[in-house]
């Protein structure tokens, strides 16, 4: 095959030409009908989400981060309490520079081991009072990972027991939702709040909507206005993120559906280790026997020469021999069948290992 020095195919949802600004501006006119304002976008998209996880309102945020940081503080000034409980891998602690104590004045309480889900008997072991309980769903960085729906329910059943509101880290809750085979509302309806994205997974530009009740989303729209997320600049994304939900969650069940075929395809190659194996999600890990200086060298090659955008991250882990990467199927495999991506993925490790061997 012809080297590609720029591949129109990918197997990352984040290949510079899949977000690139004409595609966009496409779908963003298609979302406006004849004489539509396009600041309608917001408030609708806010009802849509509130709709579908069954909340009385939603707000929408520029960011992930503002939207959860305003969640944990408002239900900490509510219950006179200020620290809150999550994953060590909780994504306000691991990656937002410890916003939520540095500008909101809370406190992490870490509960279980970073590489699996906590359960119920290690939050029996928090002692001290807690604001909130924060739960990923799914849990990104250790493979897309769900717990199951009864664990799922005691968890939320003891925090409720002690007073502690119940918060849904829901960034990709779209992937999660056919695992659980429970509509988006049953899953959001453990939870006081919920936070959601349709950038996660689904193809958006940049959103994040915090759903609750209508008293808990007006002071939420305080907040948003303190931290400088004004709404009125924010209808671009409002409508790339309805062009996502119309276009792209729907389709959710058979990229699940070819997230497992691949990870079958992928048991047999050297060097590569599924998780979690089979997939719960469309998003999972592969751990490939390569550092990760060598992953990335070897994708760069292949990238140019087979014209596939391969992912151009990988991640640490406890042996220098050893990486992660991460995938997640959406549309981009509409471009590539799981063959391919088999064969690719495995001449990836491949040729990494020889780089290691000098």
């Amino acid at each position: 095959m012809p080297a590609a020095t720029s591949p129109l195919r990918s197997l990352s949802l984040h290949a510079p030409h899949r977000g690139a600004p004409e595609l966009m501006l496409v779908r963003l006119a298609k979302q406006l009908s004849p004489g539509e304002q396009p600041y309608d976008a917001v408030p609708r998209l806010e009802q849509r989400i509130a709709g579908l996880l069954g909340k009385q309102a939603a707000v929408l945020f520029p960011t992930g981060t503002m939207a959860q940081q305003v969640a944990m503080r408002l239900h900490a000034e509510e219950r006179g309490r200020r620290a809150v409980a999550f994953h060590p891998y909780c994504h306000l602690d691991e990656s937002e520079q410890q916003g939520y104590t540095v500008v909101h004045g809370l406190h992490g309480v870490r509960v279980g081991e970073r590489e699996r889900l906590l359960t119920l008997a290690e939050l029996t072991e928090v002692g001290e009072p807690l604001a909130a309980l924060l739960l990923e769903l799914p849990q990104r960085s250790i493979g897309g990972q769900l717990p199951e729906w009864d664990d799922l329910v005691a968890q939320t059943g003891w925090a409720r027991a002690r007073g502690a509101a119940t918060h849904l880290d829901g960034a990709r809750l779209f992937l999660a939702q056919p695992y659980y085979q429970r509509s988006l509302a049953e899953i959001a309806g453990l939870f006081d709040s919920v936070y959601v994205s349709a950038t996660k997974g689904l193809g958006g530009i940049s959103d994040a909507v915090l759903a609750g009740t209508e008293e808990f989303c007006r002071a939420a729209r305080v907040w948003r206005h303190r931290l400088g997320g004004a709404a009125e600049v924010a209808w671009p994304s409002a409508l790339a993120a309805e062009w996502s939900l119309e276009a792209n969650l729907p389709r959710v069940p058979e990229y699940l559906a070819t997230a497992r075929e691949l990870a079958r395809g992928l048991r047999g190659v050297e060097g590569i280790e599924v998780l979690c194996d089979p997939p719960q999600t469309p998003l999972f890990h592969l751990h490939l026997a390569a550092s990760p200086e060598s992953v990335l060298v070897a994708g760069e090659r292949l990238s140019e020469e087979r014209g596939v955008y391969l992912p151009r991250y990988a991640g640490t882990m406890p042996s220098p021999r050893m990486s992660a990467i991460e995938i997640t199927v959406g549309d981009q495999f509409d471009d590539v069948p799981v063959a391919e991506a088999v064969e690719l993925l495995g001449e990836l490790v491949a040729r990494a290992r020889k780089l290691d061997q000098g």
